[in-house]
C-alpha cells in the first residue's frame, strides 16, 4: 500500500502523541474527524497499523543485556526451529536471512548469565547447528519506520506526473 502524506501526518502524529483518540488527532492534522477516522481504520485493516501497545524499554524494565544471535540450522529445520524460538521468552524477535546464517535473533536477557542460557538453550535444539552472539553495547539509532516511509513518499510524489493533484 504507498502511504501519502495524510497517511504519514497520522503515522507521525500517533507516534509522537501515543494516547491521543481521533478527536485529537484530527486537531493535530488539521482533517476533518471522520477522515482521521477513516485513515486510520483503512491503515489497520491494511496491516499498516499492527497496534497501539506502549513502546517498553527494556533496560529500565530490568532487562539489561541485549544481544544479536544468528543461527545455522540443519536443512529443512525452519519448521521445527520457528516453536521452539517462540517457546524461549527472552527471544525478542527472530528473522530468516540469507547469507552464512540462515536466521537472526535478537535477544533480551536480566544479565550475562541469563543470556548464556539462552544460547545454551539455542545450542541443545536439534534444528540448530551453530549460534554466533553479538552483545548490544548501546544504541546509536532507535527503532524507526517512518524516516523510510516519509523517503518512498518524497520519491513517489518526485516521479508523479505534474498535472496530477495531491
Amino acid at each position: 500500500m504507498a502511504l501519502d502524506r495524510l497517511d504519514l501526518a497520522l503515522l507521525t502524529a500517533l507516534r509522537d502523541h501515543p494516547r491521543a483518540g481521533v478527536l485529537e488527532l484530527s486537531r493535530i492534522t488539521k482533517v476533518a474527524r471522520a477522515t482521521v477516522q477513516a485513515r486510520l481504520q483503512r491503515l489497520e485493516t491494511t496491516g499498516v497499523v499492527t497496534g497501539y501497545g506502549p513502546d517498553i524499554d527494556l533496560e529500565a524494565a530490568g532487562q539489561h543485556v541485549s544481544a544479536f544471535v544468528t543461527l545455522e540450522i540443519a536443512q529443512g529445520a525452519l519448521d521445527q526451529l520457528a516453536p521452539e524460538l517462540e517457546a524461549l521468552p527472552t527471544i525478542l524477535e527472530a528473522h530468516v536471512t540469507t547469507g552464512t546464517a540462515d536466521v537472526l535473533c535478537k535477544v533480551g536477557a536480566t544479565s550475562h548469565a541469563d543470556l548464556q542460557e539462552t544460547l545454551l538453550e539455542l545450542n541443545r535444539s536439534p534444528s540448530v547447528v551453530r549460534t554466533t552472539s553479538v552483545v548490544v553495547l548501546g544504541t546509536v539509532v532507535a527503532p524507526r519506520v517512518l524516516p523510510l516511509l516519509e523517503r518512498s513518499a518524497e520519491q513517489r510524489d518526485a516521479r508523479a506526473p505534474a498535472y496530477r493533484t495531491r
